[in-house]
């Protein structure tokens, strides 16, 4: 188990410290616990300043009853969970695609196809060169513009389950490709080898040749478009929370747009790429009549367009919208909303004393006692007249800023509530993206203490 620590210092500066790899003999809940526990006290650090807490999603971390952080909650109600938000939305992603069983086995097909087409320098050199020569016919036809930076030629890319935004380079790499991929495919199924490699080489160009995966291709590819924006905006190392909130709404509003009348363009767009490349295109009026026999999920008697429209195109849509929904809509996205009332960026426009109060009162009444309260109240008041008449405290870019800049101008000895509430809400572990990213599997905990004991 790796074990990083976060603290903000005396100098108001935010740290990170790795502690180091603590060996576990399993990771239930309870022995990662105990080993974090028992490791904190090693080191003099009090457990219940814990003021926050980050892991991965796995249910022994983030179960609500028996996960990591809630037997920590319960000796330590005040260390609030923050499931990395960036991870959040890649399970988002996930998750449509092992609910809804087309795209799951789509997503199956699109590594197969990838692996094959890239799985030596021999069969690269040939898609490279399939789509050197579909470029120049295109460029002789007038098909295509020249230019710098125009018609770079590449190879298809892979998906990784920790790098966000990866599904949809590779899902947009194989559409700009997709001629290239069908040539080295019929070249390998037709001269490969040993009759396994022409088998699954056959096998795989019957799938992408295929109105089915077609469809779902290009509806993921418009999904993950929609989602991309978002899903850059909270991998960035210095989070904008309420923006990123809105960033939620946005997408959330432009998916339920796609879903209610997105279907005739898209169905438009897909039967022009399948004519484009000679693949067969169904009677959409025609009965549906599942592989297996009747499926459990079909009506009796359902047409073809009715089963792409309702069971893939508007179920993908529909798990995109409940997975955004239930993973943006809970208790510690209240806090950091809360949070962004002390962010000094534009000359203190989000600055809202009932909003901080608030912040105080409910999510750290362990911290401010009730009198504090009162005091912090008229702290805020004196604080928004003060803060105009010093400039060097009007262009700062966060709340990090902030807290140092109160540290250098002796403000946190005249403010001192709330200069330990911002130290509170630095403590909280926004992202941890980048950790996930660059280590082995292992359990990534942030913690934080109240103040700058650590």
């Amino acid at each position: 188990m790796a074990l990083v620590l976060r603290y903000v210092d005396k100098e108001g500066c935010i740290r990170e410290r790795f502690f180091g790899v603590i060996h576990v003999r399993d990771t239930m809940a309870l022995t990662l616990k105990e080993a974090i526990f028992s490791t904190l006290s090693q080191h003099n650090l009090a457990i219940h300043n814990i003021r926050g807490q980050g892991y991965d999603g796995a249910s022994n971390m983030r179960g609500e009853w028996n996960g990591l952080q809630a037997l920590i909650c319960h000796e330590c109600p005040y260390a609030y969970y923050i499931h990395c938000l960036a991870h959040r939305l890649q399970l988002a992603l996930v998750a449509a695609s092992r609910e809804v069983a087309s795209v799951h086995q789509f997503f199956s097909n699109l590594v197969f196809i990838i692996n094959i087409v890239t799985a030596s320098s021999k069969r690269n050199d040939e898609l490279k060169e399939a789509q050197a020569i579909e470029i120049a016919t295109k460029i002789a036809n007038g098909e295509l513009e020249t230019g710098r930076g125009l018609n770079q030629i590449g190879t298809l890319k892979r998906a990784g389950d920790t790098r966000w935004g990866s599904h949809l380079d590779s899902i947009s790499s194989l559409l700009k490709m997709f001629n290239a991929t069908c040539v080295v495919l019929s070249n390998i199924a037709a001269d490969g080898g040993s009759y396994s490699q022409r088998g699954d080489a056959n096998f795989a160009l019957n799938q992408l040749l295929s109105f089915g995966f077609v469809f779902t291709l290009h509806l993921m590819k418009d999904i993950m478009e929609i989602t991309h924006h978002l899903c850059m905006a909270l991998q960035r190392k210095s989070q904008d929370i309420l923006n990123g909130m809105h960033l939620v709404s946005s997408t959330t509003k432009l998916l339920k747009n796609f879903r209610d009348s997105g279907w005739n363009d898209f169905l438009v767009k897909v039967k022009l790429f399948c004519e484009q490349h000679q693949i067969d295109i169904p009677d959409m009026n025609a009965q549906y009549i599942a592989r297996r026999g009747r499926s459990r999920g079909h009506h009796d008697e359902i047409s073809v367009e009715h089963y792409y429209r309702v069971d893939i195109f508007i179920a993908t849509i529909d798990y995109q919208l409940q997975e955004l929904h239930s993973r943006f809509n809970d208790h510690t996205v209240e806090l950091l909303v809360l949070s962004t009332a002390l962010d000094p960026r534009n000359g203190f426009m989000m600055f809202k004393i009932d909003d901080i109060c608030k912040l105080a009162e409910k999510f750290y009444p362990n911290d401010f006692m009730e009198q504090e309260l009162v005091r912090l109240r008229i702290e805020l008041q004196h604080f928004e007249l003060d803060i105009p008449n010093h400039p060097e405290l009007q262009e700062l870019s966060g709340i990090h800023e902030l807290c140092q800049g109160l540290v250098k101008k002796r403000k946190s000895v005249m403010y001192p509530l709330i200069d330990r509430l911002i130290r509170l809400v630095l403590t909280l572990p926004v992202s941890t993206a980048t950790t996930e990213q660059v280590t082995p599997p292992c359990v990534n905990a942030i913690l934080g203490n109240n103040f700058s004991s650590f």
